[in-house]
């Protein structure tokens, strides 16, 4: 049995592949969307355990994405980690103002990545 099933909102594809990977070697079902809106309709059919966040995505932005999660009966739980390039701290900030639960900068600490985000996966 796996460990649950992760939603990456992401428009590159390059970087979905490699989360994707690094997620599925650890056990994680791994659930791909490249634009905000269809991450929206995905996170509430699936209810991921976590949803990694792309800010600059098209559709939806990221920030006006996390916002809307929060806001919703079925996904305000579920936990946002922003997996992004900005990397000022007004950009964190940003995210973490719109609901983001945690940020991790681009390019990814590899070694490190999926530790990092088990962090903000919830108990079950």
């Amino acid at each position: 049995m796996g460990k649950g099933t992760i939603l990456v909102v992401e428009d590159n594809a390059d970087n979905l592949d490699l989360v994707r990977f690094l997620l599925e070697e650890e056990g994680y079902t791994v659930v791909g969307a490249s634009d905000g809106r269809s991450g929206l309709d995905i996170a509430r059919v699936t209810q991921p355990i976590l949803i990694l966040l792309d800010l600059a995505i098209p559709e939806i932005d990221g920030w006006s994405l996390a916002n809307m999660l929060k806001a919703g009966a079925t996904t305000a739980s579920i936990p946002i980690i922003a997996l992004t390039a900005y990397t000022l701290p007004c950009d964190r900030k940003k995210a973490l103002d719109a609901g983001c639960d945690g940020y991790i900068t681009k390019p990814l600490d590899i070694p490190n990545f999926v530790s990092m985000i088990e962090a903000y996966i919830p108990a079950r």
